[in-house]
């Protein structure tokens, strides 16, 4: 019913607040929020180390009425507003930061220190713009704590840690966000974009970003002397026959009409000139879309090394051995109804010429988990542009001279992010807890 009753709105849709009145009272909180945004900028958290980030936001929440739960999936917060009878929408913000050294020039630039899962010290800078993702997210909050008026239903507000390990996601559900707190039908994010102006909201249907799986390959031998060659089995040799093999799986194996990438990105072996290794160690980026692709992609990984190792005469003691990384991500998918809707209601709300459908990437999030958890659900992740005016026009739109996300130079119009999702978020969820 509630399917039917989605899909009969999607017919006809209506903006349901004046955008002049929503846009007002968003650009009355500007001040306050960008305040925000440049603490958590300078502030940044490594993912599953998020401490300061949700101590700060809790109590933010909380006084806007939401009954808030903090510590689900070790650092991520839960609020929940329940409004009368009707559908349950769960908006949700990722703020994990990464290990990098900010190089933005902005007099709030993040001089923090973290350390690696190992203990290595680290930079760390907000270089994926999580920290507008937080501050949009709050925003949003705001906005429809004030309009409780012109909704009816529960929002479950989910701000969550360790996007950038693809295991916040997970560990939250795993800690029972959908048996503990109200359990959605309809799931809403966004994301800023490094490759769309400031302030356009794109949206895509169906796919939107990548499975992305790391393999690696540790590639045994027989070392020696570099003068004695018949003496060994070359790692270093076998590894580079895997290397230009594993080719053949997208340009040969893979139909040309469904995306797949197979990248060797790391290939270590040897000391010095003269000497023969005993190993050789591949790491690769596998990324594709369909579960049908994945399959395809890593057992052809494992049969390429198998065999060419057997072609090589590796006896069976010195087989090179596949070990795939977890969590690996899984691909994330807009549902075809809210996507084609919210598409609609966002052209008629901004404009046409502020909606756009950008193509997918083969980036990955792990938005994708909570849709997983359960398909029947409704599920978008939009982008919001963040290039900021002066940029996109040096370079005519040409995203290649541009940084992209997680580069240390990323540092986006954060005004027209955080503005424009807090407005897009706001209206989305006015229509999906429209009253009937």
């Amino acid at each position: 019913m509630k399917k039917l009753l989605f899909l009969a709105a999607a017919m006809a849709v209506t903006t349901p607040v004046s955008a002049a009145t929503l846009s007002d009272a968003i650009r009355a909180d500007m001040p306050q929020l960008m305040t925000l945004y440049r603490d958590l900028h300078a502030n940044p958290e490594l993912s599953m180390q998020e401490v300061r980030t949700p101590a700060k936001i809790a109590p933010e929440i909380r006084k806007l009425g939401f009954t808030v739960t903090e510590k689900v999936g070790k650092s991520g917060i839960v609020a929940v507003m329940k409004n009368g009878p009707g559908p349950v929408l769960l908006i949700r913000a990722d703020m994990d930061g990464l290990p990098v050294k900010e190089q933005t020039g902005l007099a709030f630039a993040s001089k923090a220190i973290g350390k690696l899962p190992d203990g290595t010290d680290t930079p760390v800078m907000h270089a994926c713009g999580h920290d507008t993702h937080i501050t949009s997210w709050l925003a949003t909050a705001r906005r429809l704590a004030a309009m409780k008026d012109q909704w009816s239903g529960t929002v479950v507000m989910v701000l969550q840690p360790g996007e950038e390990r693809v295991m916040g996601a997970q560990a939250m559900l795993d800690d029972g966000l959908y048996t503990r707190f109200p359990k959605p039908d309809y799931l809403l994010a966004f994301h800023d974009s490094a490759t769309l102006p400031a302030g356009v909201i794109g949206v895509t249907n169906g796919y939107v970003l990548a499975n992305v799986d790391t393999v690696n390959i540790l590639v045994k031998g027989v070392g020696g002397h570099g003068a004695y060659p018949q003496n060994t089995k070359d790692p270093i040799v076998l590894a580079s026959r895997i290397v230009t093999s594993l080719q053949t799986l997208v340009s040969r194996e893979n139909s040309p009409l469904e995306p797949a990438v197979v990248t060797v990105g790391s290939f270590h072996s040897g000391t010095k000139s003269n000497i023969i290794p005993d190993e050789a160690k591949l790491a690769l980026t596998v990324r594709s879309y369909t579960p049908e692709t994945r399959k395809l992609l890593l057992d052809g990984i494992r049969r390429i090394v198998e065999g060419e190792a057997i072609a090589a005469g590796m006896p069976k003691d010195k087989m090179p051995t596949v070990e795939i990384e977890q969590p690996s991500a899984d691909a994330t998918f807009n549902t075809a109804e809210m996507s084609q809707h919210l598409t609609k209601l966002f052209q008629s709300h901004f404009g046409d010429a502020r909606v756009t459908e950008p193509k997918p990437v083969m980036a990955a999030e792990d938005f994708s988990r909570f849709w997983l958890a359960d398909k029947s659900k409704q599920s978008v992740i939009f982008w919001v542009g963040g290039v900021p005016e002066e940029k996109w026009d040096a370079v005519k739109g040409d995203t290649t001279k541009l940084p992209a996300l997680h580069s240390p130079f990323w540092a986006p119009d954060a005004e027209a992010v955080i503005s424009t999702a807090t407005e897009a978020l706001t209206v989305a969820a006015l229509d999906i807890l429209k009253k009937s």
